[in-house]
């Protein structure tokens, strides 16, 4: 079974993550889609970040009734750093025998050799699915320089240009800006009834 897995903080969770991880299955073959929350993000810690526990019952909410996808604990319920190596490497020991297909942004990529242990994260993964964005330029030949072997494990997948991230919904929560169709009707609910993100 070729798995996909999609990390992220999901704060919130919108349309833009459901579309990216739909154009990933259809382009890569991919049976099913995990969505790993990272409770707390190495690379965010200056960056104020919802409680978990919230984060984690909009993704369920985001995620259900969508066939293909699915929310992994893995990060969940280990104690923090919450690297991606790390992650892959307790997936795969959980369910040997998938082919693992670590999703990311071009962003992403072009930041890999500053992520923890990147050798052994490449080394972990049996692919490396990317979704580009054009403002988000990878130069691939100096990235497979310092991290030999990458190049044969990337995949680019196609997406259509989505201006929607979490940041930029948030702001406009707070703000009281329009924000509703960005979003899965039952996280839409969750964030109007409980007042989240308004500052």
């Amino acid at each position: 079974m070729r798995t996909g897995i999609f990390g992220g903080t999901f704060d919130p969770p919108h349309l833009g993550h459901l579309i990216l991880a739909e154009e990933a299955c259809w382009q890569l073959d991919l049976r099913r889609v995990l969505f790993v929350l990272t409770p707390n993000p190495p690379h965010k810690r200056e960056i104020p970040v919802t409680q978990a526990e919230v984060r984690l019952e909009l993704l369920t909410r985001a995620l259900q009734g969508k066939a293909g996808f699915s929310l992994s604990r893995v990060d969940l319920d280990r104690p923090p750093p919450h690297y991606a190596v790390d992650t892959v490497k307790l997936l795969r020991g959980e369910m040997p025998g998938e082919t693992w297909v670590y999703l990311m942004g071009g962003d992403s990529l072009r930041d890999l050799p500053t992520w923890h242990h990147p050798e052994d994260f490449i080394a972990a993964c049996d692919e490396i699915g990317v979704m580009c964005r054009p403002d988000a330029r990878v130069d691939l030949t100096a990235l497979e320089a310092r991290l030999p072997g990458l190049t044969q494990k990337v995949r680019f997948i196609e997406v259509p240009l989505l201006e929607i991230s979490s940041s930029d919904l948030r702001r406009r929560i707070a703000q009281g800006q329009p924000y509703r169709n960005y979003l899965p009707e039952a996280v839409w609910k969750m964030i109007q009834s409980q007042r989240l993100y308004l500052g």
